[in-house]
């Protein structure tokens, strides 16, 4: 099994502005507001969170291939 990663490069369709965050590994992140434009992010249909949407990484369960919170 590969180690989970935790920290992600969230990039905001909008303006583009990529900012490294650190995932929760408890729930599920179905918001996140970019701090440049003020776009508030949810994910796309078929994903479970913002990171699986707009991360360079999906998220740690999605990583550990247990599904998500959804």
């Amino acid at each position: 099994m590969h180690a989970t990663i935790l920290d992600s490069v969230l990039t905001c369709p909008h303006c583009g502005h990529a900012k490294r965050e650190t995932m929760p590994t408890d729930a599920c992140q179905f918001f996140y507001e970019c701090e440049r434009c003020k776009l508030l992010l949810s994910p796309k249909a078929g994903d479970c969170c913002v990171y699986c949407s707009f991360g360079s990484i999906k998220c740690p369960p999605v990583q550990q291939e247990r599904g998500c919170c959804g």
